[in-house]
């Protein structure tokens, strides 16, 4: 093998724990407490996990022309092929807090007209869905890890909001600080130490390997129109209002729309590259992020609840939902096949009515 040649997917990359299906169901247990217990106080069944959005648009999605030979892969082999889609920007908590309580920030995508072999669970749909996060790597190494923390999580959910406010409000300097120094300040941002950034002008990563038709690769999402890079270091006011993120967002999206680059970084080196240990940031130095695809969003509305009713309670984002060759891999996606359908039943039962996947883009309200 040449230096710096992609590593071909093999089922052999996967090396599942002895401790696998435990994590598992105590990650199904927390997911089905935090939407029973925002039901409970809300009257209306949430996600488990980035319950609030800021976003819902809708989007279209181009490959682009010039790919070399080891980016044409999977729905990107074809140039120039645009397919719809539907986006959505959250933020991470189950339960729909104030914004002062600043929390990192999460984008999923659906893809629509996506032909192939599909996945297991996603047989005779035609989408495919990637989830991203603001942050280059997961939280946790593994779904044991995964477990801990959303365990934690739902054990503070829809409580004492005025205090997660103010302790967002004493962390944001101290990540700011730290940051300055050099240092991680991940784990207090994920306390609600998270900086004031507008969603727009984010970098969201998924985090997580995913396989890329004959490779393996991580995506991320940059901005690309002007419109979106001129947010990248925006701050907004996070004590305007409850809801101020949604507001920015609707601001820009009625006025200018925008686009942002998708980008893939495959994988080339497996101990610097790791596919099990969901933590570790995979060195650019090792493999660049590399321009795959264009995602535009005309002007719109960036949220209503009329779009709130078709997509946060109508439609359900999972990454086992799509085509085998971008098969998500490693501990955290497999825990991810087990659970979100687990909560995805629970959440459609207690609104009341089914969630059926829909066969072409919605148009939204």
């Amino acid at each position: 093998m040449q230096p710096n040649t992609p590593i071909r997917y093999h089922a052999d990359l996967e090396s599942p724990s002895a401790d696998e299906k435990e994590a598992i169901e105590d990650i199904k247990e927390s997911m089905l407490y935090i939407i029973e217990k925002t039901h409970e106080d809300l009257g209306h069944a949430q996600r488990s996990v980035h319950a609030k959005s800021h976003a819902l648009l809708e989007a279209s999605i181009t490959v682009h022309p010039d790919l070399s030979a080891e980016l044409r892969q999977g729905i990107f082999a074809a140039p120039g092929r645009t397919y719809p889609a539907i986006i959505r920007i959250s933020t991470i908590p189950g339960d729909p807090l104030r914004d002062s309580v600043s929390l990192p920030r999460g984008f999923a995508i659906k893809l629509f007209d996506v032909e192939g072999t599909r996945l297991p669970g996603s047989e005779g749909d035609l989408t495919q869905d990637f989830l991203f996060a603001s942050a280059p790597a997961f939280a946790a190494p593994d779904a044991a890890g995964f477990a801990k923390n959303l365990k934690l999580i739902s054990r503070t959910t829809d409580r004492v909001e005025w205090a997660k406010s103010a302790l967002s409000w004493i962390l944001r300097p101290i990540v700011r600080g730290l940051e300055a120094m050099g240092a991680d300040a991940g784990a207090l941002k994920a306390m609600g130490g998270y900086p004031e950034t507008h969603p727009l002008g984010e970098h969201y990563y998924t985090q997580v390997p995913l396989r890329f038709g004959d490779y393996v690769a991580k995506l991320d999402i940059v901005p690309r129109s002007e419109s979106f890079k001129r947010l990248v270091d925006e701050r907004i006011d996070l004590s305007e209002g409850p809801d101020v993120l949604r507001e920015a967002v609707a601001e820009v999206m009625a006025r200018d729309g925008g686009e942002w680059t998708l980008r893939a970084q495959l994988c080339r080196n497996l101990e610097t590259q790791p596919i099990e240990d969901a933590s570790v940031v995979w060195p650019e130095e090792d493999s660049p992020y590399l321009e795959i695809a264009t995602i535009s969003v005309a002007p719109q509305t960036g949220w209503s609840e009329g779009r709130s009713r078709a997509v946060d309670d109508g439609l359900t984002f999972r990454p086992w939902r799509g085509i085998e060759q971008h098969r998500p891999l490693g501990n955290v996606m497999r825990a991810r096949r087990e659970v979100y359908p687990v909560a995805a039943a629970k959440r459609s039962a207690l609104i009341g009515c089914p969630m059926h996947e829909p066969k072409s883009r919605p148009d939204l309200p």
